[in-house]
Formats: C-alpha cells, sequence, structure tokens
C-alpha cells in the first residue's frame, strides 16, 4: 500500500512489484480529524483486513523522527503507534519530495512538458521543486547505479527579490510576516499574495484606485489565461518569473545537470502560460554562471500521480 499525503488531499493505491499503481482513492485531508482514519477507511473500502499489508507514505513534512507533526495539517501521530494500531508488517515514512523525486527516472515524454531549452546529462542530478499548499523540494543523486534523494525543506529558504517590483512586493509582505521564504509567494497562498501586494502597489498615489476583491489562487490564475484581469496576469507572470529563479537557484545549488523538474498542483495547469513567461529566462540569468543554468533542461511533470509512483519505487526497491 502508497499513499502521498500531501496538505490537502491524501491518495492511497495498492502498487505492484513492478510499480504499476492500482485502486486509487482520493480523500479530502480536511475531513478527518487524523491520519489514522483515512487509511482505515481506505483498507476498509479495498476489503485488505487481515492481509499482509507493507506500507510506505509519502508525505508533506520531515520524516527523521518517530513523531510526526505535519507542516500544513493538525495531523500528529507516532510511526511506531500507526503501524501497531494498523497491524502493518512494514511501514516506511518518507517526504513528498523523495517520493516525486524518485518517479522522474520513470517518467515518459508524454508525463512531462519541457520549458525552454537545455539537454539533461546522464548520471548527473535531477532537482525537484513544486508550489502547491506548499513549496516541496528534493534532489536525486546517482550512486552504486541507484538513484538516492536528498530531502529536505528549501522551500522555506529566504526569498531574495531581484528587480524593483519584487522589492515591493516582499515589503508588502514583510510588514506582517516579518520572515519571507519561497514558500510565502510559490504556493496557492503565495499567488494570492503576490495579487493582494500587486493591487495594493498599483493602488498607491491614485485617487481612482483598483477595486478588487480577496481572489482564490483557482480564480486569480482562471483569470490571468483567459485574459480578464491586467492584474490577475501579472500576478501570475510574476509566479513565474520567481519560480524561474528559485529553479535556477536549484541548479545552481545542485549541479543539477539531469534537469530541474516543476512538480505540485499548480503549474501543470497553465502550462502555455509558463511557456511565454520570464520563467526561462530568470532561471538561466544567473550571472558568471549562466552557462550552467542554459544548459539545463527543465520541465513541468504532467503525470497525475507522481507521489504515489515514486512510493512504490521506493517500497519496491526496499
Amino acid at each position: 500500500m502508497v499513499a502521498d499525503i500531501g496538505g490537502t488531499n491524501i491518495r492511497l493505491a495498492i502498487a505492484s512489484p513492478s510499480d504499476v499503481i492500482t485502486d486509487i482513492a482520493t480523500y479530502q485531508c480536511a475531513k478527518f480529524a487524523n491520519l489514522i482514519d483515512v487509511i482505515r477507511l481506505y483498507i476498509m473500502e479495498k476489503q485488505l483486513e487481515g492481509k499482509t499489508i507493507n506500507a510506505c507514505l509519502a508525505i508533506a513534512c520531515p520524516v527523521d523522527d518517530d513523531y510526526i507533526s505535519m507542516t500544513n495539517l493538525p495531523w500528529q501521530f507516532s510511526q511506531k503507534d500507526l503501524k501497531e494500531q494498523l497491524k502493518l508488517n512494514t511501514l516506511t515514512l518518507i517526504n513528498d519530495y523523495t517520493a516525486i523525486a524518485l518517479a522522474i527516472p520513470y517518467l515518459s515524454d508524454s508525463q512531462k512538458v519541457k520549458i525552454g531549452a537545455g539537454e539533461a546529462v546522464s548520471n548527473k542530478a535531477i532537482s525537484v521543486c513544486g508550489p502547491g499548499t506548499g513549496l516541496g523540494v528534493a534532489t536525486l543523486v546517482p550512486l552504486d547505479n541507484k538513484w538516492h534523494c536528498i530531502s529536505g525543506e528549501g522551500g522555506h529558504v529566504d526569498f531574495a527579490p531581484v528587480d524593483e517590483l519584487e522589492v515591493k512586493v516582499f515589503s508588502y509582505i514583510y510588514a506582517y510576516k516579518k520572515r519571507v521564504s519561497y514558500e510565502q509567494l510559490l504556493s496557492g497562498y503565495g499567488l494570492e499574495q503576490i495579487y493582494q501586494a500587486l493591487v495594493k502597489i498599483t493602488n498607491e498615489g491614485k485617487s481612482n484606485n483598483f477595486v478588487a476583491g480577496d481572489l482564490s489562487a483557482e480564480i486569480i490564475s482562471t483569470n490571468a489565461i483567459n485574459g480578464d484581469c491586467i492584474l490577475c496576469k501579472q500576478a501570475l507572470e510574476f509566479f513565474c518569473k520567481v519560480l524561474g529563479s528559485f529553479a535556477g537557484n536549484l541548479a545552481l545549488t545542485a549541479n543539477s545537470l539531469g534537469g530541474v523538474y516543476i512538480a505540485g498542483g499548480i503549474v501543470p495547469r497553465f502550462i502555455d502560460f509558463i511557456e511565454k513567461s520570464g520563467f526561462r529566462e530568470r532561471f538561466e540569468t544567473k550571472g558568471r554562471l549562466s552557462s550552467l543554468t542554459q544548459q539545463t533542461p527543465t520541465y513541468v511533470i504532467t503525470e497525475t500521480q507522481p507521489g504515489l509512483l515514486g512510493a512504490a519505487a521506493y517500497l519496491n526497491q526496499l
């Protein structure tokens, strides 16, 4: 049994020894008080009671300690207690972006879209980042003919504005956040904050203010794609540029000549938009080290269940 547990949804499935995923079920996290209730429901629905179950759960938080406290959910539990209460044969928890990273070597051309130039170099590091409820980050490195994942909390590194408008947006968020990480911009909530900042910046010094309500990330991106709102389009373009800068930073940090991949639930919704945006230009613009990012390819993952695929690959490797 494999799971991909995010801040919004949890997906559970059964994986074969050849990494074929079946019996996928998706549940909304907010409807459950804790993780064990969701897994118990899945086991009951799929009639798995009494069977020998080896489980790998990919989860959106650090997993180094027995006690787990999720970053974007009020779920807390002990790995040992979870295994005992569910009567699992084995239980392995991995970071959700470890799972997504491990899925990348298995992706076909139909499961990803290349953005811009660059060609992947075999047996070189691969990095992945993904704006969603939060901002996940991981890197794959080849070692002994296997892929090993270095996971972490790279989405929480300090945001570094690179032009005047980004400084203004930073100042807007900093006024009430006091620390601005990249996740504060590269997430669903981040896109909403970008839009709100642009509304305020646009209205500064004007008698006829731009009137706009608090729009959700989904509405902002939809309005931007459809051309229904100038500020929504500006906000999404801003988002793509910052994502390009962040992804380029990953490429420099890990020497990711195998490619930098964009995952998460946001970007796959507007691939045409990001292709025409300043994403790739920002990715490549790294001063004296621009030659490295120029040769590094970037992709958007379009596979709908990379977390489950990666959890299966991890479990089968064990």
